[in-house]
């Protein structure tokens, strides 16, 4: 089984046309199912719809819900940045700093200020 968080292209799916589903019937196309964990209906060619066994949706479920567990943390972290940036505003030669480099002349000679490396 494939990780469900790099799913396959549909080209790579094991394909069975809508007529043969109806002509093998649910448990012909259960049977591809159990030896993929997939199958891809196509109606004249074309993707109509991915059939998953149980497993591999609780395996997709399991890799969104992981996924989505790491979305508060990333964003915590990059509030905890921004709060300590923000916080060189609050100390008391903010100001200073901010007009010290302020004044100092536009041409900065092909050199970029910004960041913490000024």
């Amino acid at each position: 089984m494939t990780s469900p968080l790099a799913p396959a292209a549909l080209e790579t799916l094991p394909r069975t046309a809508a007529s043969d589903v109806k002509k093998h019937g649910w448990r012909g196309v259960m049977q591809t199912v159990s030896h993929h964990g997939k199958v891809l209906v196509t109606n004249h060619n074309a993707p109509e719809a991915v059939i998953l066994s149980t497993s591999e949706y609780r395996a997709m479920v399991a890799a969104i819900q992981a996924a989505q567990a790491h979305v508060p943390a990333t964003l915590d972290a990059l509030r905890k940045r921004f709060d300590e940036r923000l916080a060189s505003l609050n100390t008391d030669d903010a100001g200073d700093r901010l007009r010290s480099l302020m004044n100092q002349p536009l041409q900065l000679e092909g050199k970029l200020k910004a960041g913490s490396s000024y």
